[in-house]
């Protein structure tokens, strides 16, 4: 009975935030944020500093006696390949840490080897849903999820949050409000990395859309109830993925910081020593939902016959689980493509079509090989194709018909990226910018510099693993 009411006393606290009503704060939450500001200052390196003392015998021993396992509650396909890399790093500086993951959104697919291999424990309830994790895109894809089950789905995720939560585990939310809500309604100490927004997509121009004088109004882009669930006394940490951002949340009194961005880690240094000869080389992202990146990747296929060059051009598709090739060797059959045998070998070239001056390369898992020996990307993907700029290749996105990507979402993208993604409004349009890009280097050059300066380096996740072991069981 006493279980019960505990349950129904943190759902009451979640109508009170949604609300609006909240029981007013106690007066230890100014020294707290004056207290982290003092610990960042206390040394010329704090990120240094602060692994120093993460990896030192005694806090290895805080782990039995504090928090002893961690819930990373994550909600959607970026989220959770940003998620994994910390759990990667988490893993190895800690491996007797006990570590549970929740992917809110689709299957989970990128925790599959570390599930697999036996240290990290993957909990249900999740769920293909309609609009991929972006029902918030518009109202037409929000109905859809709820019509295929939403609002159950998210219960029963609260329930297994509820339940495995204890006095001695951690909650890492990664994303945006949904996760960061969870794990305030788990009772238990938790650490916040906020993946989506960044200042930059207002303060970049032009800002003529609502949105950006509502944003410029608040100061940030994160909202007043995001801002409360941030300074919770049981929020140990709060990352997001700028600088520009971070500051912006510390002028409402949320010690945010930006260590690093894990997007970054984990692709190799230099691109693969391959004679392409006389081709230049187009890296395609049409993203992972279905149908949506079968209609996407229709849009770029005909920018690409758009491109009117002397020179051959290669396109290398990255493709992830979805779709699958079938679905776009069709495609290419009915634009006047013919396969043909890879003219290069040895970087997994799943089939190849060709009109004649142009050829497709297929290559599902091939993002991270394939993406440094690109000269320019089209994309109409979203963590992808930040990685891609942030690695100083040039891209050109053109808007579909959504869930996903939509033309405000695009436009977002763009501005989050200074310009290093290019919003493109048809393929004719698309096809004339590639080929100005293609014909000059120090323009590709330029925007590369500015798709790797907002991104910022490789990294980020052994420096957050860091961070969060220090949060739950440092000093």
């Amino acid at each position: 009975m006493a279980k019960r009411i505990r349950k129904n006393d943190r759902i009451v606290e979640f109508l009170q935030l949604t609300t609006g009503i909240s029981q007013k704060k106690g007066k230890k939450a100014a020294p707290r944020f004056e207290l982290g500001i003092k610990d960042l200052q206390s040394s010329a390196l704090p990120l240094g500093h602060a692994a120093e003392k993460v990896s030192s015998p005694s806090s290895m021993d805080r782990i039995s006696e504090g928090v002893n396992s961690l819930l990373v509650i994550s909600n959607g396909h970026g989220e959770d390949e940003i998620a994994m890399r910390v759990l990667e790093a988490l893993h190895e500086l800690y491996p007797r840490l006990l570590l549970e993951v929740l992917p809110l959104v689709g299957g989970g697919n990128a925790f599959e080897s570390a599930v697999s291999a036996g240290w990290l424990k993957r909990l249900g309830p999740s769920a293909y849903l309609p609009s991929g994790g972006f029902s918030n895109q518009s109202l037409v894809p929000l109905i859809k999820d709820l019509f295929a089950g939403l609002i159950s789905l998210s219960w029963e995720q609260l329930r297994v949050v509820l339940k495995s939560a204890h006095h001695n585990k951690g909650v890492l939310a990664v994303g945006d409000l949904l996760p960061l809500i969870l794990a305030w309604m788990s009772r238990s100490k938790y650490v916040f990395i906020g993946t989506p927004k960044s200042d930059y997509t207002w303060r970049s121009g032009p800002g003529k859309a609502l949105s950006d004088y509502y944003h410029m109004l608040k100061g940030s882009e994160w909202d007043p109830w995001e801002w409360f669930l941030m300074r919770s006394n049981r929020c140990q940490m709060v990352a997001v993925r700028d600088k520009l951002t971070a500051k912006g949340l510390r002028r409402h009194g949320v010690l945010a910081q930006a260590p690093g961005n894990p997007m970054m880690d984990g692709f190799i240094e230099e691109p693969l020593s391959i004679d392409w000869g006389p081709y230049r080389r187009v890296l395609l992202l049409c993203g992972s939902r279905i149908p949506e990146a079968v209609e996407n990747f229709t849009r770029l296929l005909r920018a690409v016959n758009r491109l009117d060059h002397v020179e051959p051009c290669a396109v290398l598709v990255a493709l992830g689980s979805e779709p699958s090739v079938k679905y776009l060797e069709v495609v290419l059959s009915e634009h006047g493509y013919f396969e043909i045998p890879s003219p290069v070998g040895g970087i997994g070239v799943s089939t190849c079509w060709s009109n004649g001056t142009k050829i497709f390369c297929l290559g599902p898992g091939q993002f991270k090989p394939w993406v440094r020996l690109a000269e320019v990307g089209l994309a109409t993907a979203g963590t992808a194709t930040e990685q891609l700029v942030g690695l100083g290749i040039p891209a050109l996105s053109i808007p579909g018909h959504g869930p996903q990507f939509t033309f405000a979402f695009a436009l977002r993208q763009s501005r989050l990226l200074g310009g290093a993604v290019q919003l493109c409004r048809t393929p004719k349009a698309m096809g004339n910018r590639l080929q100005l890009l293609l014909a000059d280097e120090a323009l590709r050059r330029r925007f590369g510099n500015v798709g790797v300066q907002r991104m910022g380096p490789a990294g980020g996740s052994r420096v957050l693993a860091k961070l969060i072991a220090k949060s739950f069981f440092g000093e």
